[in-house]
């Protein structure tokens, strides 16, 4: 049995579509150049301390995680997608047995 998002998504196959290409190109920006940002502001709080987050070290960290959640939950739209449009075209339809 699936979720009615899924049931959506199967029946307007043309939005999913759209969806996941959206999701790929949003997922994609999330992630571009997030781990060396991380590697650096992790590098700029265990060099400077104190000063690091009196400058805004660790909110600046609390949004690259949430942008790391972001980005996931952007692909797990993707392979959702994906695998709706998969189905779709493996479906054979009945009475055309050729």
């Amino acid at each position: 049995m699936y979720s009615r998002l899924y049931a959506f998504l199967f029946r307007y196959w043309w939005l999913t579509f759209v969806l996941m290409g959206v999701c790929f190109v949003l997922f994609g920006m999330l992630t571009l150049n997030l781990l060396h940002t991380l590697g650096a502001n992790l590098e700029f709080l265990g060099m400077h301390g104190v000063d690091a987050v009196n400058e805004g070290g660790l909110r600046q960290l609390g949004g690259l995680i949430v942008s790391g959640y972001l980005a996931a939950v952007f692909y797990v739209l993707f392979k959702l997608c994906e695998k709706v449009l998969v189905e779709r075209l493996a479906v054979v339809k009945k009475g055309s047995d050729s």
